[in-house]
C-alpha cells in the first residue's frame, strides 16, 4: 500500500524487509488465513456430518429427559410476571442479566480486592497492575456499572421488547428444540461479531473517542466489572445493541435470548477479567486492546485479521499465549515476554 498521506513528496510503495510490496504481502497473508479457515471449517463440517446421527440421537435423549424441566421452569417464570410479556421482557430480562453479571463478577471482585486465594494471582495477564484493586476504584466502577444496568438498560430493554414483539418473537409457549437453539447461537455469534467490531472501531474515531469511548479505556489493565464501565451511549451502541440484533433478526424465543445474553455476559467478563485461567477462554486479545488501544477491536478475531487490526498483537508474545490453557502452568511462564521460541524464529528469518 502506498504511503501518500503521512509524508510530503512522491508516493513511495512500502516494502517488507524481504523486498516485497506490503500490499502483496497483505493479500498473501489474507489468502493464507482464508485457506486455514476453510481447512478448519471444512474439517469440522466433515466430522460433524459423519457423527451427525450419533450426536443428534444423544442430544435428543438429553433434551427429551430435561425438556420438561426447562419448559416447566420457563412457564413458572412467565407466571411469576403475571404472564405479562412486556413485564417479563423488560423487568425479567434486566433482573436476569443483572444477576448473571454480578454472580460471575463476585468471585473476581473478591480475588482482585483481597488477593486470595494467592495461588490464582499467577494467572494475571498484567501482574503488576490492580494488585490489589483499590477500594476507591472499585466504588467508581460499581457506580457506573449499576447506572448502566438500570438507568440505561431499562429504557433500552423496553425499546427492544417493542421491536421483538413487532418481530413476533415468542415469550410463552413451547421452547425451541436443542438443534434450533444451537443454530441460533451460531447466528447470534456472527451477528454480534459484525456489530461489535464496526461499532467499536467507530468509537475509536477521534470525534467519539475523546467524549465517549475514552471512559472505558481509563483501564489499561481491565478487571471483570470494566466490561460495562462505559459511557451510556457506548453501553447502548456497543454493549447492548450487537447482542440483541441476533434474536430480533431470528425471531427467537425470549428464553433463547436469555441463554444468549448469559453467554455474552460471561464471555465479556472473562475477556475483561485480567486473568488467563485454565480451561476458560483466553482474555489475551482484549487485554492487549486495552493496553495498546488500536489493536483487536473484535471478539472472535476474524474481522481483525481481515482488516489488519491485529498485526501488532500477532507480533507480540501475547499472541502466543492466546490459546486455551490446558495446564496449571500460567501462560506467562510458558511464553514469557522474552520468548526463546520467538527469538529463535526471528534469528532464523534474519539468517
Amino acid at each position: 500500500m502506498a504511503d501518500c498521506n503521512t509524508k510530503p513528496g512522491p508516493c513511495i510503495a512500502k516494502k517488507t524487509p524481504g523486498g516485497q510490496p506490503a500490499e502483496k504481502m497483505n493479500y498473501s497473508q489474507l489468502f493464507e488465513s482464508v485457506k486455514k479457515a476453510a481447512f478448519v471449517v471444512g474439517t469440522a463440517l466433515l466430522v460433524f456430518a459423519a457423527a451427525r446421527n450419533t450426536i443428534t440421537w444423544h442430544m435428543q435423549r438429553f433434551w427429551g429427559a430435561s425438556g420438561d424441566f426447562w419448559q416447566t421452569t420457563w412457564n413458572n417464570i412467565y407466571s411469576l410476571f403475571n404472564e405479562d410479556e412486556m413485564l417479563v421482557g423488560v423487568v425479567g430480562t434486566t433482573m436476569f442479566t443483572f444477576t448473571v453479571f454480578w454472580l460471575a463478577n463476585s468471585f473476581l471482585i473478591f480475588l482482585d480486592v483481597t488477593g486470595m486465594p494467592s495461588s490464582l494471582l499467577r494467572y494475571k495477564v498484567q501482574p503488576d497492575k490492580n494488585t490489589p484493586l483499590a477500594m476507591k476504584d472499585l466504588k467508581k466502577i460499581c457506580l457506573r456499572a449499576l447506572f448502566n444496568q438500570t438507568v440505561v438498560a431499562l429504557p433500552m430493554s423496553f425499546c427492544t421488547c417493542l421491536v421483538m414483539k413487532w418481530r413476533g418473537c415468542p415469550v410463552s409457549g413451547d421452547l425451541p428444540t436443542f438443534q434450533w437453539v444451537l443454530l441460533e447461537i451460531a447466528v447470534f455469534t456472527l451477528i454480534e461479531e459484525l456489530g461489535f467490531y464496526y461499532s467499536h472501531r467507530l468509537l475509536h474515531h477521534p470525534a467519539l473517542y475523546k467524549y465517549v469511548h475514552k471512559i472505558h479505556h481509563e483501564w489499561t489493565a481491565p478487571v471483570g466489572l470494566v466490561s460495562v464501565y462505559a459511557h451510556p451511549l457506548e453501553h447502548v451502541m456497543s454493549n447492548m445493541l450487537p447482542p440483541v440484533l441476533g434474536p430480533i433478526i431470528m425471531g427467537s424465543h425470549l428464553a433463547t435470548s436469555w441463554l444468549w445474553f448469559a453467554l455474552v455476559l460471561l464471555s465479556t467478563t472473562v475477556a475483561h477479567s485480567g486473568y488467563h485461567f485454565p480451561f476458560l477462554p483466553s482474555p489475551e486479545a482484549h487485554d492487549f486492546h486495552h493496553l495498546k488501544f488500536n489493536q483487536n477491536y473484535g471478539i472472535l478475531g476474524v474481522l481483525d485479521r481481515l482488516h489488519g487490526t491485529d498485526n501488532l498483537f500477532r507480533a507480540s508474545p501475547a499472541y502466543e499465549r492466546h490459546i486455551l490453557l490446558l495446564s496449571r502452568v500460567p501462560m506467562s511462564v510458558q511464553y514469557p515476554d522474552s520468548s526463546p521460541k520467538k527469538s529463535t524464529k526471528n534469528e532464523e528469518k534474519t539468517e
